[in-house]
């Protein structure tokens, strides 16, 4: 079975269980009439600062790799490979981390956003789809749609720790801001399992009818919206009763789902409309409608709300939306593009600090220097080199820094987020020009990740020595 798309551009085909039926599957429930202007009504974003701006992941299903696209320019900056068929993305809260499920090899990647490299493959069985990590980072949830289950991954090994039987043929899956619950869309049973993610047993089963397909949260966890691409219609979930609360009607077979990040607006593609809708979450009504392109399918929203990105299967781009005034831009992406997830970009800011200690001596006077080096985060920095400019080309000794003429290196790996690690230069004074001031400054040259923040890269320390007894420095 394959999705309801009119042509097929690729070798291959995500393998969403969607069937083609007459007629659709209604609920019993109130519906509310929708209008569509042309743009949205959010707020204009601030602009993203570049080393600020989040990055877009996109599985390309039939390329068999993920694209990278920088927000700030909506360019595609790097491609890198990962399983057969990836069908399914989520990223861990710090964006240090993605998780691709590879539904043809019946694997998850475990990717390294800072190097573009997978650093592990997780075997799942039963053709792996949809995925999602719970805030914390702690656990991957991986629906697998060949054998109706929901299987756990523990992050921190990169293991299966669990799997639970869900409905038949689960297709999504997202887990509530809050971590309590996950939800599962399963196809063939028009059902959503509800999951508590404390005790991974299913507590709860939804009726949605109408084959549901998407699940999104609201930020406060309070509202859960499921997309029936068969009934044409979107419902809301209360999530305080696991009881739907609102069936939206919506042509064109609407398909993935997200929430705005202050919850006002959840985006619906519409697979067979070349569309994206935007519906009002306070009164349930479609309030615009977007151009994407051909087939869209997942969707993501910027952390600001200011984008919606949007994958095309069949136009082997994704669409990006600007939800202030509904305009659209395309960017190339791989082949059969099938999700999209939007994280953080992989960063480590690292703080600079210099201090100049005096010690005097009659014969053996020194000035002892200390480099202090601070992650800021998010991430745990991999490597940096912080240079010091010497006042004298010769004499300096340090214990932990590279010396050469005139200038120390100083070098740190794997420095976790919030830890500090020192370095000591000792400048001795006899080498010096008595009376005359010498400034040392450190300076960040190289760090990975990225350093987002230049503006703490830097410390310096004036010094004067006017005899081996009187050192100052400020």
């Amino acid at each position: 079975m394959r999705p309801p798309t009119t042509s097929v551009r690729s070798r291959k085909q995500p393998g969403r269980i969607l069937l083609a039926m007459a007629g659709s599957c209604g609920l019993a429930v109130a519906s509310l009439t929708a209008v569509t202007p042309a743009a949205h009504s959010a707020p204009a974003p601030a602009a993203w600062a570049a080393a600020e701006a989040p990055l877009a992941y996109v599985a390309n299903y039939s390329d068999d790799t993920v694209s990278v696209i920088d927000t700030a320019t909506e360019t595609v900056t790097s491609t890198f490979p990962v399983g057969d068929g990836p069908k399914g993305l989520a990223a861990s809260p710090d964006g240090g981390r993605l998780y691709v499920s590879n539904g043809n090899a019946g694997t998850v990647s475990v990717v390294d956003t800072a190097t573009g490299t997978v650093i592990a493959t997780v075997p799942v069985t039963g053709s792996p789809n949809g995925i999602a990590v719970t805030p914390d980072g702690s656990r991957a949830y991986v629906v697998t749609s060949g054998n109706s289950r929901l299987t756990v991954i523990d992050t921190a090994a990169n293991t299966v720790t669990t799997t639970i039987a869900v409905g038949s043929a689960p297709q999504q899956v997202a887990v509530s801001p809050d971590g309590a619950r996950a939800y599962v869309t399963n196809y063939n049973d028009r059902s959503v399992s509800v999951v508590d993610t404390a005790t991974n047993t299913v507590t709860g089963t939804i009726d949605v009818r109408g084959f549901p397909q998407g699940v999104a949260f609201t930020p406060d966890s309070g509202r859960a919206y499921v997309t029936r691409p068969y009934s044409n219609s979107v419902v809301a979930i209360n999530t305080a009763t696991n009881a739907v609360s609102a069936n939206i009607p919506l042509t064109d077979r609407p398909y993935g789902v997200t929430a705005s990040p202050d919850g006002t607006r959840v985006y619906v593609s519409r697979h067979w409309g070349a569309t994206v809708a935007t519906i009002a979450t306070a009164t349930n009504t479609v309030s615009a409608t977007a151009l994407a392109g051909n087939t869209p399918g997942e969707v993501a929203v910027t952390p600001d709300g200011g984008h919606v990105y949007a994958t095309n299967g069949n136009s082997a781009t994704v669409s990006v939306i600007d939800t202030a005034t509904g305009t659209t831009n395309a960017i190339p992406v791989g082949v059969t593009p099938a999700d999209v997830v939007i994280a953080e970009r992989p960063t480590a800011d690292l703080g600079v600090a210099l201090t100049a200690t005096p010690r005097p001596g009659l014969l053996n006077g020194r000035i002892d220097y200390t480099v202090t080096l601070t992650n800021h985060g998010p991430r745990t920095l991999a490597s940096a080199a912080v240079t010091v400019g010497l006042p004298s080309p010769t004499g300096s000794t340090s214990p932990d820094c590279a010396l050469t003429t005139g200038t120390a290196t100083c070098t740190a790996t794997g420095l976790a987020p919030g830890a500090s690690t020192t370095r000591q230069i000792t400048v001795p004074v006899g080498i010096l020009s008595l009376g005359t001031p010498y400034t040392v400054t450190a300076t960040r040259t190289t760090s990975a990740p990225t350093d987002p923040n230049p503006a703490n890269d830097r410390a310096s320390r004036t010094c004067t020595a006017t005899t081996g007894l009187i050192i100052s420095c400020s």
